[in-house]
């Protein structure tokens, strides 16, 4: 197929944060024979792919983004040879495979760590990182001012007086990509996965790999010197011949965090990455005109590469979106401030939730579907303080709450905890409110959200599609037509119905469209 015409243009893909999935073995962690075992969810369902979140060896300090081994698989999910069954048994059943791949950074318990740590300053093996002297009379401060993402600094010392630079946690040390030896390891990981039938990468802070070697300081909330270097390019260029090498439409998606969307777009074309994250688009407040400002620059600024769209609401970094547009106030997500304390009606969240589903399913291009997400969960914000695991919270001293209320284990069956995710307790705690919202509960009411998402998937494929031409249908009211004409209600008050048999509605829908209600018609 040529570019035009490639399965990951439109497809559907379902996000697996593996330890939150399903639990085959009892332990309380999700793991492969979990997933294995839950795999007719996912068809039933109708995705297209499934990406799953790094299943690498891993310490474990940032949910296992902290990779010790990129070519195996983490005892704790399982085997290398259970994986290459996984896939063979998702391929089966038509689904595909994505995995993550985490170029930007390792474990510090990855053996080139070290083995850096051991040779000392001035080592080839120190090379492979960013390690440096320190400043001032003694080298008691860091290299630069740059601040981890995860707070603090983004230098850590070793007893010999070096420094090295991390972007995230302390744990996850960065690697140098203008080491010719980074290259070739990547480029040889991508190789030994896709020879075991993965179907493409997602790739882990996409934008962050390459660095200005002058490593200056910056003021806050300025980027520039480690984030969209140009240097990227040539490394995309690269991983796509070896993606293009093999058959069956390999992919490669990024994850970037960039505040131009026309600069975004630079890596998708033809010769560079397939897809990209519209994260815009995910931290986009419930607000009609916000919508459709985001969705025209979107579509515009990858036409002009010949890229397809990819329309995410949630994922494992961000408060799920049922939280989000149930908010009092900014339904939108930051980083700087998740919000956690505003109050929240879940009701309203949940109404605007199944509205916004059928808005991405609506969209021209690809969609992503967090897990749990078919469920209508929300964010558990009532997590106890020492059971929090992510990284984050530790390293804000608690100010930042984290990531774990987006990554409780989903709940499959029965009424109460850990509803079937495993046979013990799951590695955090579930809601028992969430006996209404298991995934054996909700395939049984026509009215469920899993429904609406099992009916919309399904529909997506079968209707006729065509080019996004915005419906003047007033105030708050955001419609297009595209072979089918799709609206949604964002105002306070009931606007009249279109014209057309309806097809799928998010709610109750009679002569009028309710307030925070989508619909599709036949045009």
């Amino acid at each position: 197929m040529t570019d035009k015409t490639g399965w990951w243009r439109s497809a559907a893909i379902y996000q697996v944060y593996i330890r939150s999935f399903a639990d085959g073995n009892g332990d309380g962690v999700g793991d492969l024979a979990g997933v294995r075992a839950r795999l007719d969810h996912l068809a039933d369902l109708g995705i297209d792919a499934i990406w799953f979140t790094p299943w690498y060896p891993s310490p474990m300090d940032d949910g296992g983004y902290d990779v010790a081994d990129f070519r195996d698989i983490e005892p704790l999910f399982g085997t290398l040879a259970e994986a290459e069954e996984l896939i063979a048994e998702a391929h089966a059943r038509g689904i595909r495979v994505i995995i993550d791949i985490v170029p930007n950074h390792c474990s510090d318990e990855h053996r080139w760590f070290q083995a850096a740590l051991e040779a000392g300053p001035g080592s080839p093996e120190r090379q492979r990182f960013w390690f440096r002297p320190g400043r001032g009379p003694d080298g008691s401060e860091p290299p630069n001012n740059w601040k981890s993402r995860f707070g603090g600094s983004a230098w850590t010392r070793v007893p010999d007086g070096e420094w090295y630079l991390h972007l995230y946690s302390s744990r996850q040390p960065d690697f140098n990509w203008d080491n010719p030896e980074i290259r070739t390891e990547f480029e040889d990981v991508l190789r030994f996965w896709f020879d075991r039938g993965v179907d493409g990468f997602r790739i882990d802070v996409a934008d962050g790999l390459v660095k200005d070697p002058h490593l200056p300081d910056v003021d806050d909330g300025d980027e520039t010197p480690f984030s969209d270097q140009e240097g990227l390019h040539e490394i995309y260029r690269s991983w796509r011949k070896i993606a293009d090498s093999y058959g069956g439409e390999r992919v490669l998606v990024g994850e970037m965090w960039l505040p131009d969307m026309a600069r975004a777009a630079r890596y998708l074309r033809r010769d560079e990455l397939h897809s990209a994250f519209n994260f815009d688009f995910l931290v986009c407040p419930w607000d009609g005109e916000r919508f459709r400002d985001v969705i025209s620059r979107t579509l515009k600024a990858h036409d002009e590469v010949g890229a397809p769209a990819a329309w995410v609401l949630s994922n494992h970094d961000v408060t799920r979106h049922v939280t989000r547009y149930g908010r009092e106030g900014d339904t939108g997500f930051s980083f700087a401030n998740r919000l956690h304390s505003a109050p929240v009606d879940l009701a309203v969240g949940t109404r605007r939730a199944r509205a916004a589903a059928l808005l991405t399913l609506a969209l021209p291009g690809g969609l992503y579907v967090y897990q749990g997400e078919e469920l209508g969960l929300w964010e558990v914000l009532d997590i106890p303080d020492e059971l929090r695991q992510d990284p984050v919270f530790a390293r804000t001293h608690g100010t930042d709450p984290g990531r774990d209320g987006c990554r409780v284990p989903i709940p499959w069956s029965g009424s109460a905890p850990p509803f079937g995710f495993g046979s013990g307790d799951a590695w955090l705690p579930q809601p028992d409110s969430w006996k209404d919202y298991t995934a054996e509960a909700e395939a049984a009411d026509p009215a469920s959200m899993l429904s609406l998402y099992r009916n919309g998937l399904r529909l997506r494929r079968e209707l006729p599609s065509g080019p996004l031409e915005w419906l003047p249908l007033g105030e708050g009211v955001l419609a297009f037509r595209r072979g089918f004409t799709f609206a949604l209600n964002l105002s306070p008050e009931p606007v009249p119905l279109p014209e057309g048999e309806i097809l799928l509605a998010s709610g109750p829908v009679g002569g009028e469209l309710p307030t925070d209600t989508a619909v599709w018609l036949k045009s």
